[in-house]
């Protein structure tokens, strides 16, 4: 690795990268500065084989970062460097560094002293919701069409359900695989709830294409620990911009509910575990409206809307990848996509169950 470094544009010493645990997807490494007080950076392996338009990527990162950059100094911030990340061009002035084995590298300043946080408590809850108010607010004058779709069709629900229907479409060809027919048969009951809240849940993408909705740049995968805090637990910094890209402003929010608004696991066996924590809900509501202020009231009145969304998103996707014979998550279990299924599908109900609440929640808030 100390080759790769070779071809950034670093202006100081440094030690021997060392493996950063963090995250699912790229390879990321610390690289600390040989002198105290001096420069490090986090080095990380992009990903190309989910990413496949590495460029396209790195571009969205550099027009995120400098737009938000271009913002603060604005506003005469204090530790601009700690509040956006900065990406460390290659000396030949590019945003990342090709290998000749073909692997892709990028370079960022790390951003210390800084922590991140996997717990979510109705604190941490409020101010995360902060964080990713201000970053939706940030970029809220960015056209949305100036960046590109990391990752196509992302959260594009449409679409998901398209991909459903190919998968079942598979199953009853003349000749499926065994474990497709299986599947789809013994799952009428699943198929039949997806299809029963299709119409509903596809109302965000008739609405943009009736006008009546924007699409704005989202961080589209909006967890706790994709925020950095500082040393007296404050949000400093938005992290893992990878899936930053155009979508709808309460998907990001439902996103974040889908996980930390939910007292069960996202795989859990027993369904009677899943509930939702309208703690959790009011304490991100709060933090994010109190920054997300560009709204417009239908975004504000479908903030709930995104919950539901996100969670029957998902039960599409990890229903879909269960015909399919787990080809995209990986599985700890010939069930386990199932599992997964049925635990979203609960949510989903039990987000249904509390929508006046959530409703009254944003009302009240507003």
């Amino acid at each position: 690795m100390n080759e790769v470094l070779r071809h950034f544009a670093i202006w100081n010493e440094v030690q021997e990268p060392q493996p950063l645990r963090i995250g699912f997807i790229n390879d990321s490494f610390v690289v600390q500065a040989k002198r105290v007080g001096e420069t490090s950076y986090c080095l990380q392996r992009i990903n190309h084989h989910i990413f496949k338009d590495v460029e396209g990527l790195m571009r969205n990162i550099e027009i995120v970062t400098s737009h938000i950059r271009e913002k603060l100094l604005i506003s005469r911030a204090e530790n601009i460097e700690r509040k956006v990340l900065h990406l460390i061009p290659t000396k030949e002035g590019k945003l990342f560094y090709r290998s000749p084995e073909g692997e892709y590298w990028r370079l960022y300043v790390l951003v210390e002293p800084a922590t991140s946080q996997e717990k979510v408590t109705p604190m941490s809850a409020e101010l995360t919701g902060q964080a990713f108010g201000r970053f939706q607010r940030q970029l809220a004058d960015l056209p949305f069409n100036a960046l590109c779709e990391s990752i196509p069709n992302f959260h594009n629900m449409e679409f998901r359900l398209q991909e459903l229907d190919e998968a079942i479409k598979a199953a009853s060809a003349l000749e499926p695989s065994e474990i497709r027919r299986r599947r789809v048969e013994a799952c009428k009951d699943i198929i039949d709830w997806i299809n029963r809240r299709r119409e509903m849940m596809c109302l965000a993408e008739v609405l943009f294409r009736e006008g009546k909705l924007k699409k704005h740049i989202n961080h589209c995968d909006t967890k706790v620990n994709n925020v950095l805090f500082d040393e007296k637990g404050r949000p400093i910094c938005i992290v893992d911009l990878d899936t930053v890209m155009p979508g709808f402003v309460f998907s990001d929010f439902g996103d974040f509910m889908r996980t930390a608004a939910n007292t069960g696991l996202e795989d859990d066996p027993n369904p009677d575990n899943i509930h939702v924590d309208l703690e959790i809900f009011e304490a991100y509501a709060r933090g994010y409206l109190k920054e997300a202020t560009f709204l417009t009231d239908i975004e504000k009145e479908l903030l709930p809307y995104g919950c539901r969304l996100l969670s029957y998103m998902q039960t599409v996707r990890f229903f879909t990848d269960y015909l399919n014979g787990d080809t995209y998550y990986k599985i700890q279990s010939p069930e386990h996509n199932l599992v997964r299924t049925r635990a979203q599908l609960r949510l989903v109900e039990e987000q249904e169950k509390v929508e006046d609440k959530m409703k009254a929640i944003i009302k009240k808030l507003s």
